[in-house]
């Protein structure tokens, strides 16, 4: 297998220096308003001595706000004396789509958790994804990538994993999700169409590293539930990887380990309407029960189209905006996970 291409953005900080570091992985990008500029893509390492790291990311998808909160009051809080190894921060991974509040970049449309393993001489979203696959997640013992359900989702806080065929990586994803102690976790299993391994926990597998990762609320916003769930699960991580010591350790909650699988675990809206859900997140729900309406206020004596759920299970995820196209997701599932 040839050697992989050298990524193009540079960093400002030695990963392998003591201490805190504060700094820019700069992505050159010339656009009209600045021919020779740099995309700064904000970086913190923290390190003392030799043992695990921990590469803690948020902003991904610029509109999921609970985990770049989350990853900034981690920045202010560790220190060097505090901890064992080395833990890597990035707040605002896509950093156009963070600085915009979208979910994908304004500068080339692109979705960075479907693009992986990148491309270093792709657009800038591409490059981000190839610096990340092949610079930082084989300096990681794990990765930690914050999401939430954005500008149209809103979750039950959760923290997930993807099953993944390699036994003993599954086996380290399943043992930092039970430490990170959320009430709710799910597995998820893949179906086509939902990233499969076009996303970061893809690229984790391909470089044998352990990922998690997390959907901690939505709707463009931050409770201060979900923001609880992301700092402890965060916290007890870093303790369970022995970089912060035991004594660190949060007490969490019993977690419910659920699985996301197939298509029929997804309601999809099948005509372009206002949406009316017919179940409240968190409930559960039986196979042919009424999911929800689409409703066309520009006829309003049209019968109202009703969506059924095709399979029991635990509402999840909802669809937030009240509009809704032919194909978009309105709810989705989890079932209890065996043993």
């Amino acid at each position: 297998m040839p050697p992989a291409a050298r990524s193009r953005v540079t960093a400002s900080v030695d990963f392998d220096r003591d201490g805190v570091q504060h700094g820019f992985l700069r992505l050159f990008h010339s656009s009209h308003e600045s021919a020779y500029g740099f995309i700064p893509i904000p970086i913190v390492v923290i390190r003392n001595g030799a043992g695990p790291t921990a590469l803690l990311i948020s902003g991904t998808h610029g509109d999921e706000y609970e985990g770049q909160v989350a990853l900034c009051n981690l920045t202010k809080a560790l220190t060097p004396a505090r901890i064992k190894g080395r833990v890597i921060i990035l707040t605002a991974l896509n950093f156009p789509a963070a600085m915009a509040g979208r979910r994908v970049s304004p500068i080339d449309d692109v979705n960075l958790n479907r693009v992986f393993p990148g491309d270093p001489e792709g657009t800038v979203t591409r490059q981000i994804a190839y610096y990340i696959e092949h610079e930082l997640i084989p300096r990681a013992d794990l990765v930690c990538d914050l999401h939430s359900g954005g500008s149209s989702l809103m979750y039950v806080p959760s923290v997930l994993t993807k099953r993944v065929p390699d036994e003993a990586i599954f086996a380290r994803q399943l043992a930092a999700l039970q430490a990170f102690g959320s009430p709710h976790a799910y597995i998820a299993h893949s179906p086509p169409g939902q990233g499969a391994d076009q996303t970061m926990s893809g690229g984790a597998f391909r470089m044998g590293v352990a990922a998690i990762g997390s959907e901690l609320g939505g709707g463009g916003t931050v409770t201060p539930e979900a923001l609880a769930i992301a700092e402890r699960g965060v916290n007890n991580v870093l303790v369970h990887l022995g970089i912060l010591p035991e004594t660190d350790r949060i007490a969490p909650a019993p977690t419910r380990i659920l699985d996301v699988g197939g298509h029929d675990y997804f309601v999809y809206a099948s005509e372009r309407g206002l949406f009316e859900p017919l179940v409240k997140l968190g409930a559960m729900v039986r196979a042919g029960q009424p999911a929800a309406r689409i409703h066309f206020p520009e006829t309003p004596w049209a019968p109202a189209v009703e969506l059924p759920f095709v399979r029991d299970g635990f509402v999840l995820c909802q669809r937030i905006p009240g509009r809704t196209e032919r194909g978009d997701c309105l709810f989705h599932l989890g079932t209890d996970a065996a043993g």
